[in-house]
């Protein structure tokens, strides 16, 4: 049973969005392409030590998917993460990537996967280890995309260490990163009109 929030007005579904949900989900996904951007910027330099083992570069991809995480756990609503993660590809595309408009396509596949997490979760479950799981569903998106995309005709060693690096990515910058980011604005007050503010100053 879903439910329903008392408003002027009537009652409003907890799965409604807000103006503030719009707002801060927004500004989530703008700072977030801005920090997608600049990282596009880092992978051509921090690859390049990876270089050895052919694949393992996806140990940066979840730098392009901690947005779709950060925004599911703030505004825990259906959606967010999508939005999140599809503004922040569009800023970085916008601003200008090496990648163009398949920047975008990445954000929104990368979305739906990082979306499907929470949503297999009924969005009530916002611990850690959720985090951590919705970091590797973006990794698979990734992972989908960069594998059609970009490396067709690599052999089965290379997809099998760009997927597991980039899970492995996707958990601990994606996953875990955006835990304790969310964590640090719920302490800062950024987050008192939302659950995620009230449970950690509770």
């Amino acid at each position: 049973m879903t439910t329903a929030v008392p408003t002027a007005s009537g009652t409003r579904s907890r799965y409604s969005w807000r103006v503030v949900d719009i707002v801060v989900a927004s500004v989530i996904g703008v700072a977030s392409g801005v920090v997608f951007w600049a990282w596009g910027i880092f992978w051509n330099v921090g690859s390049i030590p990876l270089a050895f083992l052919p694949g393992l570069s996806a140990l940066l991809a979840g730098g392009w998917l901690f947005a779709g995480v950060l925004g599911g756990l703030v505004i825990r609503k259906p959606g967010a993460a999508l939005y999140t993660e599809v503004i922040a590809a569009l800023v970085s595309m916008v601003i200008g990537t090496q990648w163009a408009w398949l920047t975008l396509l990445s954000g929104v596949v990368q979305g739906i996967a990082i979306e499907i997490v929470f949503a297999i979760l009924a969005y009530r479950a916002w611990r850690m280890w959720t985090a951590v799981l919705a970091g590797m569903g973006g990794a698979v998106g990734l992972v989908i995309t960069d594998l059609t995309v970009w490396y067709p005709a690599t052999d089965a060693v290379f997809k099998t260490v760009y997927a597991l690096s980039a899970l492995v990515s996707g958990a601990l910058l994606a996953g875990l990163l955006s835990w304790f980011a969310m964590r640090g604005l719920a302490r800062s007050g950024a987050l008192a009109r939302f659950a995620a503010g009230r449970e950690v100053s509770a």
